[in-house]
């Protein structure tokens, strides 16, 4: 048998061989060089991946931590090898997703914005990609057969922004006097060229349009992911919670029309609207980009509110920075997003906050909105989520994804903040109508995602009783999207995008609000450390944040282990 320690280097070895996983977690190893997307290289990573495996199930553990982290280590594995086998139409899926485009600009805009290091040295990184880019790209087409219809429509929109971002680079190099400039720039264009081929390449395919797993599938990967319900369990979840949110949300629509003297006939969708014009951030000198200072703004705002009730152990060493989100990624941030600190990079933990802002969209911005974007992004939210477990001192606690445990924590936070009193009482119902509107997202999301997966139609009906009657998914999920949310079409839109490309990632959110709901609440019952309830929630946010990343079942296990259940 193997003793944990051994293991533990063995996996992280395995982990970080990988050149575009160890750039994404801030390791240094890989820094001027592009993954491999070649099948013979993910062949040799998943009989590595096995072995090491067989060697995990028998190695040792002392107590409780070693057995919870080996646990993860398996899962990590499991649901690597679990994607790698996954077959679209007959082949690996693999061969039906094209991933070039995200291969050759990922590390170079993390190097670009997302690195503290003198720019010579982050701009001879980016050279280096530069001139790996179009043997990758070319590797990349001989990987792809025929993509997914919309994988390849996204992967063709996002391309289209990565010449803008190039341009970008070389302006910053010159203003930095960059000494290897001309090199740079014709790597610039050696590398345009070769994405245009590779884009016109695969515009010209032939392309499949369904992309379903199947129900078996389905359950393996939740099973993978230590959730514990069926998918007709999660359906039947959602539906009830469509159902308490429908409920609130008149009782709310009722109240705020009196408060606004509108017709007693306006509906949510109207009063909706009428809310984001009321409220609409304003633009400082017509610029579309000034949104970003009311986001900056809050965030101070919520920061000195959790400071003075000292509900959270905030981290001394961690900052967030505020950014327009960049051409090539709005195919697939439709409004926001978070980019968690670099699990491995020394120093101060740095998140990404990345906005989406278009002159359609601006209705997504309001003084309503924006407070509950910052709670579930930054503070207390994701950021503060994974700035914390940047610090553990187990290597998988840091780098464990587990949607459900992210995005349970972050959504039950846009409920808690509002319950104890962040919102002022004056405006305190119309943010969470906001909100609620907002979470109604979450229950589409189970079952749009279910749907995707499964291809039954069986799993849009969340309780909105409308009729799915297309031949094409993508109609009938954006008709549920859209009656659920009122987002705008371009919005419904770019996240159909993202829940096609992502199995199980859209359902973590419900799923995960609920089971943190259920679990903070189990622990409130059983008190068995007989606490008060302020001392209550400090003992469950600190427990949570500090135990790292984990499926929430696994979570529970925790505080368990601790005596509080």
């Amino acid at each position: 048998m193997t003793n944990f320690a051994t293991i533990e280097q063995q996996f992280k070895d395995f982990v970080l061989a990988d050149a575009d996983t160890s750039m994404a977690l801030g390791a240094t190893d890989h820094l001027g060089q592009l993954g491999d997307p070649s099948l013979a290289a993910a062949k040799t990573r998943d009989e590595a991946a096995k072995t090491l495996l067989q060697q995990l199930q028998s190695a040792e553990t002392e107590g409780f931590d070693q057995q919870l982290d080996l646990d993860l280590m398996q899962r990590y594995l499991q649901q690597a090898l679990f994607f790698d086998d996954l077959q679209q139409h007959g082949q690996p899926q693999r061969r039906r997703a094209p991933g070039g485009v995200d291969g050759i600009s990922a590390g170079i805009f993390q190097l670009f914005v997302n690195d503290e290091r003198p720019a010579e040295q982050r701009l001879d990184n980016i050279l280096s990609r530069l001139l790996q880019a179009p043997h990758y790209l070319a590797v990349e087409a001989e990987v792809i057969t025929q993509p997914i219809a919309r994988w390849r429509d996204i992967e063709l929109d996002q391309g289209a922004g990565i010449a803008d971002l190039l341009a970008t680079i070389v302006d910053w190099a010159a203003a930095e006097t960059y000494p290897q400039l001309g090199a740079l720039k014709s790597a610039v264009i050696a590398c345009n060229t070769a994405l245009d081929s590779y884009l016109a390449d695969l515009a010209g395919r032939d392309a499949k349009t369904n992309f379903a797993i199947g129900e078996e599938k389905v359950c393996q990967l939740l099973a993978l992911r230590n959730i514990q319900q069926s998918p007709a369990q999660l359906a039947a979840m959602a539906a009830t919670f469509m159902a308490e949110t429908k409920a609130l949300l008149a009782e709310l629509t009722v109240k705020l029309n009196r408060k606004y003297q509108l017709a007693e006939t306006t509906t949510e969708a109207e009063l909706h609207e009428y809310l984001n014009q009321r409220f609409a951030a304003t633009l400082k000198d017509g610029r579309l980009d000034s949104i970003l200072d009311h986001y900056t703004d809050q965030i101070s705002d919520i920061n000195d509110f959790v400071s003075d009730r000292q509900l959270f152990a905030l981290p001394e060493q961690q900052q967030m920075k505020i950014l327009q989100t960049p051409g090539f990624l709005e195919p697939v941030i439709p409004a926001g997003a978070m980019w968690p600190p670099l699990a491995l990079r020394p120093g101060s933990k740095t998140s990404l906050v990345y906005l989406t802002l278009k002159e359609d969209q601006l209705a997504e911005h309001t003084a309503l909105g924006i407070p509950v974007m910052m709670i579930h992004e930054g503070i207390p939210g994701h950021h503060l989520q994974f700035a914390t477990a940047a610090q553990h001192p187990s290597f998988i606690r840091r780098i464990f994804s587990a949607n459900e445990h992210a995005e349970g924590w972050t959504t039950m936070l846009e409920d808690y903040m509002l319950d104890v009193g962040y919102i002022a009482d004056d405006l305190v119902d119309e943010v969470r109508f906001i909100a609620k509107r907002e979470m109604s997202r979450l229950v589409a999301r189970v079952g749009i995602d279910l749907y995707f997966m499964t291809a039954n139609k069986d799993y849009l009906n969340v309780g909105l009783d409308l009729d799915f009657d297309s031949d094409d998914v993508f109609v009938n999920a954006a008709k549920l999207l859209k009656e659920a949310t009122g987002f705008t079409d371009g919005r419904v839109q770019a996240e159909l995008n993202w829940y096609s490309t992502e199995q199980s990632y859209p359902l973590s959110y419900l799923t995960g609000n609920r089971l943190v709901w259920q679990l903070k609440q189990d622990i409130q019952q059983a008190n068995r450390k007989e606490l008060n309830s302020n001392e209550l929630d400090r003992a469950f946010h600190k427990v949570y944040l500090q135990s790292g990343c984990m499926p929430v079942e696994n979570l529970r296990l925790v505080f368990n282990e601790l005596g509080y259940l």
